[in-house]
């Protein structure tokens, strides 16, 4: 496990999993698309891009199973073998699997990493609102047009 300045944790429900990462995310966005609502039985799901190795499971185990994802094709999550929590997932338009992306929420401080963005907001529930700061997106945005120069630089980095 390495040292760093910028270690946060988190875990599943049960507390049988924990990890850390080991810098602040790529990017961080919400979901609003349909099938992440009915993946997780929510108005919406936040995500955030990170290098897989800034990424370590400390204890517990994950299992993975198969989702759907928006761009037809099958994306890994990695849950917790006990309470089935979604930690992460890696999808399968990524070539190498350099960046997993992390469900935001379970780390124990979810805050400290607010949505950059809102996606799919196409699908967004009517009653959920949005800040007016935060940039919103009808479908998917362009990396290049919402990433910081650093985030572009680590995610070209990995992929």
């Amino acid at each position: 496990m390495r040292s760093n300045l910028n270690t946060y944790s988190g875990g599943c429900s049960c507390g049988e999993v924990r990890y850390s990462i080991f810098d602040i995310p790529i990017f961080t966005h919400a979901c609003h698309c349909s099938l992440c609502q009915r993946y997780t039985a929510s108005a919406f799901v936040v995500h955030s891009a990170i290098e897989t190795n800034n990424f370590s499971l400390v204890s517990g185990k994950l299992i993975d199973t198969p989702g759907p994802s928006g761009s037809g094709s099958i994306h890994r999550v990695y849950r917790c073998k006990t309470c089935f929590d979604q930690i992460y997932s890696h999808y399968n338009f990524v070539e190498n699997n350099g960046v997993l992306i992390l469900k935001t929420t379970t780390l124990d401080n979810p805050n400290i990493f607010p949505p950059q963005a809102h996606i799919f907001l196409k699908n967004k529930l009517d009653w959920v609102k949005i800040d007016q700061d935060t940039p919103k997106f009808k479908g998917m945005y362009k990396r290049e047009d919402v990433y910081s120069i650093e985030s572009l630089k680590r995610r070209r980095l990995v992929e």
